[in-house]
């Protein structure tokens, strides 16, 4: 299924993707709790643990969701 909706995306929008994972790694600790009190529980957890998984290395590249 996650492949079907990256084929679907065109470049700019992958690129504003790439663009949104490089800002939240270099958020400060008063950004990402300011990010986390304007977003809700459940997007902060999914913001947080796809963090996580990118300082891991565990993530998946983009072109093999």
């Amino acid at each position: 299924m996650m492949s079907t909706v990256i084929s679907e995306m065109n470049k700019i929008e992958r690129v504003n993707l790439k663009r949104l994972a490089y800002i939240l790694k270099g958020l400060s600790l008063a950004e990402f709790e300011t990010l986390e009190l304007l977003s809700g529980e459940v997007a902060f957890g999914s913001i947080n643990q796809s963090l996580k998984e990118l300082e891991a290395g565990a993530g998946i590249p983009i072109d093999e969701w």
